[in-house]
């Protein structure tokens, strides 16, 4: 089996038994101190040409935004969902994570069959999905949800720098560098740090006020993401 018929193995297997639409679905953001959780749902037609050969994460920046909008021009839909650093904290960040990714699924445009994931079970598809270790490298529609995923919250990341510099969010996206970590005991906690998180935490909260406050509400952070989601696509 060469690396074509492996990626596109369980597409394959679901749409031989009457599985019209087939969701991939991935998250990035999990392990950041900072920022959102960020999912993407990704269906494709029937018999496609698997284009996605190598995880994700070993491709370059490059890379990834070129297959960003390839996947956009060949899935029959695309869903992207946010969980906030508010919801993160309350819910804790496996549960906002499957929030992100039902927010994902509940934006596309049409309604999946089956769900593949990448090692987490998402309740409402009940015994209708497959829950794959590092489904990113074996399910071609859960590495695409990866790309979008992770395309779309660093460039997510890169506009929140704006607004909070002296963290050098665009650098490192909120994972926990060293640079980070000393940049956040330095300046404390900023608004989009998670604040359950162990090493944000330690540190003293500061909020922020005037023109460069960031949205206040879940709700408003959350019309923040989709707008800058929007931003990134016409970029096209």
């Amino acid at each position: 089996m060469d690396d074509k018929e492996k990626i596109i193995f369980y597409e394959s297997k679901l749409w031989q038994s009457g599985k019209k639409y087939v969701v991939g679905i991935d998250e990035a953001g999990r392990g950041p101190l900072a920022g959102p959780v960020v999912a993407a749902a990704v269906v494709f037609p029937k018999g496609i040409s698997p284009f996605i050969f190598r995880d994700s994460k070993k491709l370059s920046e490059k890379q990834r935004k070129a297959l960003f909008f390839e996947i956009f021009e060949k899935a029959i839909s695309v869903g992207v969902g946010f969980a906030d650093s508010i919801e993160i904290d309350e819910i804790n960040i496996l549960n906002a994570t499957k929030l992100a990714m039902m927010r994902a699924v509940e934006s596309l445009s049409v309604k999946p069959d089956f769900a593949i994931t990448d090692a987490v079970f998402l309740l409402p598809f009940g015994k209708n999905q497959l829950n794959l270790v590092k489904g990113d490298e074996k399910s071609l529609s859960c590495a695409a949800a990866s790309i979008v995923a992770k395309v779309t919250r660093d460039f997510i990341m890169e506009s929140i720098h704006e607004v909070f510099p002296e963290y050098n969010f665009k650098k490192h996206k909120g994972y926990p560098t060293k640079e980070h970590i000393i940049l956040l005991r330095e300046n404390g906690a900023s608004p989009v740090h998670r604040r359950s998180f162990g090493r944000v935490r330690e540190c003293k909260f500061r909020g922020r006020r005037g023109k460069d406050c960031f949205p206040i509400s879940t709700q408003e952070r959350l019309l923040y993401f989709e707008e800058k989601f929007q931003e990134l696509l016409r970029r096209n």
